[in-house]
Order: structure tokens, then sequence, then C-alpha cells
């Protein structure tokens, strides 16, 4: 992740954020579960790479891990609840 400088997020875009990056961690799961898969991991994981970017970016979130993370549990938890 790339550092930026302080940005005004909104919530929405917080949880953007989070769900970009959990659907990264489960793309990343799904082709690392196969390993036939492997060579097939960069094309694989481009697009959702660059949503999770762009969104952590859009969010003002780029180069604050922590605050992110929080975000992230929050959105898995969620998630989980709902399941």
């Amino acid at each position: 992740m790339t550092t930026t400088t302080s940005v005004t997020s909104s919530p929405s875009g917080e949880c953007t954020a989070a769900r970009a990056y959990l659907r990264l961690l489960s793309a990343v799961r799904a082709v690392l579960d196969d390993p036939s898969r492997a060579s097939l991991a960069a094309p694989l994981l481009a697009a959702p790479i660059a949503e999770a970017d762009e969104a952590l970016t859009a969010a003002g979130l780029a180069g604050n891990e922590r605050e992110f993370l929080h975000l992230v549990a929050a959105q898995a938890l969620d998630h989980r609840r709902h399941t």
C-alpha cells in the first residue's frame, strides 16, 4: 500500500474498502487452495488487488493499516452475523 496525505473518508467509503479487501482475501484463498492455479495467481488477483487499492485510496485509508484492519474486522464480523 502507498502512503497518502490525509483525506477525509466517509463511513460508506471505509466499508467499501473493507469489503474490497475481504473479497481480495477470498480470491487469494481460492487461488492458493488449488496448487494447479498458482501460475495464474497474478492474472487472477490483478482485478481484486486493483479494486482494493482503489477503494483504500478513495477512503483515505492507504497507509493507515491499523484503522483499516479494525474496519476489516468489523466488516468480517458483520458478514458472519448475516450468513
